[in-house]
């Protein structure tokens, strides 16, 4: 199976406007993310997909690969299907692609790992990562998206706690693993990648505001790996604070 990974990185944000080449111990935050998955040796090739000059002058600067996509795309999905779509005009081609959150640095190759494994199911469309959660508070937080599986397929995403724990206590599903945070790396088979960006925002989409309810929506097989390994990602300047006190210890 022929991967590619890519990294979509954007300069703006809302919270924390020029993210991407914030450092850590000297190194930008799109590096350590580029380092971590190129070192995998888990992919054929691996780039980061911006729209922002100064990214990809600093990720060529420092050795690495990068496309320039379209400023005006509105998610990451969007540009891993550009960035495809550039690499199989200049006659590459791939089986899967990766989509790995740029404002992860400390993705573990275990992750990757196990989203790639999960193309062992054939009918496998997209693949997705989920982990237990284990404190109460975030069951109810919206920020943290929640899942439901069936034989390891994706049933339903949700910013609201499922499944309904209608007699039991919080405390013994937690016990029980019960709830499952969705970890939002995605693995798409190259040709459903081109299929899903096409399709207009679905219903219930647009209510929980998560584009994979697209796909669901549309029909397609969304598998479910399971992970011991959380993801910390950097949404604001205190999120980059804690992450380097981590990486100091």
């Amino acid at each position: 199976m022929k991967a590619l990974a890519i990294i979509p990185s954007r300069y703006q944000s809302s919270r924390f406007p020029g993210k991407p080449l914030a450092t850590i111990g000297g190194k930008a935050i799109v590096m350590w993310v580029y380092e971590a998955v190129k070192s995998s040796n888990l992919f054929a090739d691996v780039y980061v997909a911006t729209d922002d000059e100064r990214i990809q002058q600093h990720v060529l600067d420092n050795g690495g690969k990068v496309l320039m996509t379209s400023s005006s795309l509105s998610c990451g999905t969007e540009r891993c299907e550009q960035s495809l779509s550039i690499l199989e005009k200049e006659g590459k081609t791939y089986d899967v692609v990766v989509n790995v959150q740029g404002d992860e640095p400390l993705i573990k190759k275990e992750q990757l790992q196990e989203i790639l494994s999960g193309f062992e199911e054939k009918d496998a469309d997209i693949v997705t990562l989920a982990k237990a959660i284990e404190k109460e508070e975030d069951v109810d937080d919206r920020n943290v998206v929640k899942l439901v599986k069936a034989n390891n397929r994706a049933l339903y995403f949700s910013r609201s706690r499922i499944p309904c724990n209608r007699d039991a206590q919080t405390q013994d599903l937690l016990e029980q693993k019960a709830y499952n945070k969705h970890i939002g790396i995605y693995a798409y088979r190259a040709e459903i990648l081109h299929k899903i960006t096409k399709l207009e925002q679905s219903p219930l989409e647009k209510i929980e505001k998560l584009e994979q309810l697209r796909w669901l929506e549309a029909g397609y097989n969304i598998i479910v790996k399971q992970t011991n390994i959380d993801t910390i990602g950097v949404d604001t300047p205190q999120d980059l604070e804690n992450i380097k006190k981590i990486i100091e210890k």
